[in-house]
């Protein structure tokens, strides 16, 4: 027990350090690397939980794969960050707002959890001992939660085609595939018959 919550120690520690550092790091490269290393020990921290579905999901879904194509992505593209920091005061009201907000909800699940922890153990459903991780949330998932669990799919959906139109813009000096056009586009408009006679050439 003593080994446990010393290993829950260690890894909540560096989460919430890695986590800290993801904002806090000037270089992206390196908030990307940090946030790695967040997901690694929150991983850890399901493991601990035995919920050991959840933290390999974790680690080949968001270390395997987000957080990677993250780190390609500030790596590859050229972005002048001086210039993005630029004008950041002014979002600094709104984003005090947010975190004020987020820090009183904190508050208040620390304390209600403090005064009356035992409302939490009965939340949870017991699960037959022979029925393992995955199959135990899947059945939760797809049954209890199948609506709620759906309604997350499309609002990730409307996220990622949000993100989609908001960073598609179209560079005037860039040369685009008009689908439309080629189409549309017939032999007569593409291409010229001449008939050359033979010793004459092309003019």
């Amino acid at each position: 027990m003593i080994l446990q919550a010393i290993f829950f120690y260690l890894f909540a520690g560096v989460c919430i350090g890695s986590a800290i550092m993801v904002i806090a790091a000037r270089n992206p490269v390196h908030s990307v690397l940090f946030l790695i290393l967040a997901f690694v020990n929150a991983a850890g921290l399901f493991v601990l939980l035995g919920a050991e579905f959840l933290a390999m999901i974790l680690i080949v879904v968001y270390v395997g794969a987000v957080a990677v194509l993250f780190l390609f992505v500030v790596m590859m593209l050229d972005v002048d960050f001086a210039e993005l920091r630029h004008g950041v005061l002014n979002y600094l009201p709104i984003g005090a707002t947010v975190g004020i907000i987020l820090l009183i909800e904190l508050i208040f699940g620390v304390i209600g959890w403090a005064i009356a922890p035992s409302p939490t153990k009965t939340i949870a459903a017991p699960i037959a001992p022979d029925v393992s991780n995955t199959q135990a949330l899947g059945l939760v998932l797809y049954t209890r939660y199948v609506y709620f669990f759906e309604a997350a799919g499309v609002i990730l959906l409307v996220a990622m085609v949000g993100a989609i139109v908001l960073t598609l813009y179209h560079k005037p000096d860039a040369k685009r595939q008009s689908i439309s056009r080629q189409v549309a586009r017939r032999r007569s408009g593409a291409i010229d018959i001449v008939k050359v006679k033979p010793g004459q050439g092309l003019p």
